[in-house]
């Protein structure tokens, strides 16, 4: 069972991470910005209160990161996070949810959210998300990864003998190596722990994690997770199946 990661220390050196906050109510916005402004490696730079805000936001003030509530006016949290996502410099978008696995969440996380904290997160779990995101790393536990991933496989079963069979051509164009890395990623392993059970080194796994995001044209590390899953190599427990041959 893996155990809860710790916090996530700014580099000295590094800049802090310049975080937009979009939630429609205003007393939200103002929590998020007393509990996240007071960190040092935290800068908010702006608050909008729906995603056409957020996209205006993002154009001017150019954020690493956008907290983005889902359900707004005008323009709700999953349309504007596939359209920023959809930009050459998009940031990366943490969905702010009230629930674990909603089907919202699993659609912001295929467009390329980089995963989601619940409104209810003590206030240090999610000063550590907005850092883990800003360096990379996405804020799903394998655990709410799984949930989603079997929501995704609730459709019909010709739905999942169709997605099946595409995600096993997809995953064929991955070399051998990059197939057992994309499959350790979809356990929810971190760089470090899949260094250690391929016995590689951490730049080796970041470099073969880059290139199975290039050649699958994929946003990140969780919708690796859901491709493996829907290619059926993951069990009901997490745990990896043979790569295919």
């Amino acid at each position: 069972m893996n155990t809860p990661a710790s916090p996530t220390p700014p580099p000295a050196s590094s800049a802090p991470v310049r975080l937009l906050i979009v939630d429609d109510d205003p007393l939200v916005r103002a929590g998020l910005a007393l509990m996240l402004g007071g960190d040092q490696g935290i800068d908010i730079i702006g608050e909008g209160a729906d995603g056409a805000e957020a996209e205006e936001l993002v154009e001017r003030l150019r954020p690493d990161v956008v907290l983005m509530d889902i359900r707004m006016p005008v323009m709700d949290g999953l349309t504007a996070t596939e359209r920023l996502r959809r930009r050459p410099d998009a940031p990366e978008v943490v969905v702010l949810t009230t629930f674990h696995a909603d089907e919202q969440v699993l659609r912001a996380i295929r467009a390329g959210a980089a995963g989601f904290v619940l409104k209810d997160t003590p206030p240090a779990r999610i000063v550590d998300s907005v850092r883990r995101v800003a360096a990379g790393d996405p804020v799903l536990s394998p655990a709410v990864t799984r949930q989603l991933m079997a929501r995704a496989a609730g459709g019909g079963s010709g739905d999942r003998g169709d997605r099946t069979e595409r995600a096993r051509r997809r995953f064929g164009q991955l070399a051998e190596r990059e197939q057992e890395v994309a499959v350790a990623v979809g356990r929810g392993g971190s760089n470090a722990e899949i260094a250690a059970s391929l016995y590689l080194s951490v730049a080796t796994v970041k470099t073969h994690v880059s290139r199975i995001l290039a050649k699958l044209e994929l946003n990140n590390r969780v919708q690796i997770a859901l491709l493996v899953h829907d290619a059926g190599l993951l069990d009901t427990d997490g745990e990896g199946g043979s790569p295919l041959g």
